[in-house]
């Protein structure tokens, strides 16, 4: 990015929340921070967008530990009519089954995420949606009650470091996997270098038609990035990184 832009940042706080991964289903997991697609969906919530507004994201944060809760959980099979034996509630003709499952909880989560419009006007519009919300925002199930501790437009510099960075060892971040590859960024537990997680983490989708002009079905076409999920890093000397002008690093996606 050669011409500085600017960047939301905010600081979230959550009490427990699941940020639920789409392949779990008997326990519902969580990642361990807000996928890219929640971050934007809220943005473009409080926002009231009706049509997506290209931005990049850059996550990072902790929490204290995870707990199990229980959760009223609905299955249903596409035209199985109802059985009073079978199924616990009517609807229509047709029958639900009613019971309780599992959800992972991560408890007393603290993020720190950067908002980048591709659309640079829309800085201040973004700002003020969370300074004065339309409703209770929410990041994960509608449930999970966002407190905003911090809404701040920062400037985004891009230069070339004469000195190592390091990330708030207290936290962790998804770090797009280039930055990796090409030694951007470096980090190291016991001799071990880049030590994390990988994940294919959504950001945005588009509508894509399998059916016919006729006959459509339409399914979302999701785009998705890869990351590694890990603390302890380093922002390498004589390497050009983002940062913003409280020098802390973006790793944007």
């Amino acid at each position: 990015m050669k011409d500085n832009k600017r960047a939301v940042r905010l600081k979230l706080y959550q009490n427990m929340v699941n940020y639920k991964k789409s392949t779990s289903f008997q326990l519902k997991e969580s990642y361990p921070l807000p996928p890219y697609s929640t971050v934007i969906g809220m943005v473009h919530s409080l926002c009231d967008y009706k049509e997506y507004k290209e931005m990049d994201i850059s996550i990072q944060g902790k929490y204290h530990s995870k707990v199990n809760d229980l959760y009223t959980r609905y299955e249903f099979k596409n035209g199985m009519r109802y059985d009073e034996k079978r199924h616990q509630l009517k609807v229509g003709d047709y029958g639900v089954s009613r019971g309780i499952s599992t959800v992972e909880l991560l408890t007393d989560v603290e993020l720190l995420i950067h908002i980048i419009p591709e659309d640079q006007s829309l800085i201040e519009e973004i700002e003020n949606a969370f300074i004065y919300p339309r409703e209770y925002p929410s990041l994960g199930r509608r449930e999970d009650l966002v407190t905003i501790e911090e809404v701040k437009v920062v400037d985004i510099l891009e230069k070339e470091l004469q000195k190592d960075i390091e990330l708030d060892e207290r936290f962790t971040a998804y770090i797009p996997l280039d930055m990796v590859e090409e030694s951007i960024v470096i980090g190291g537990v016991d001799g071990i270098s880049s030590p994390g997680t990988r994940y294919r983490i959504t950001k945005d989708y588009e509508l894509v038609n399998y059916g016919s002009a006729k006959s459509p079905k339409i399914f979302r076409a999701w785009n998705n990035i890869d990351v590694l999920y890990s603390s302890k890093i380093t922002a390498v000397e004589e390497e050009s990184i983002l940062k913003d002008m409280d020098n802390n690093i973006i790793f944007k996606a």
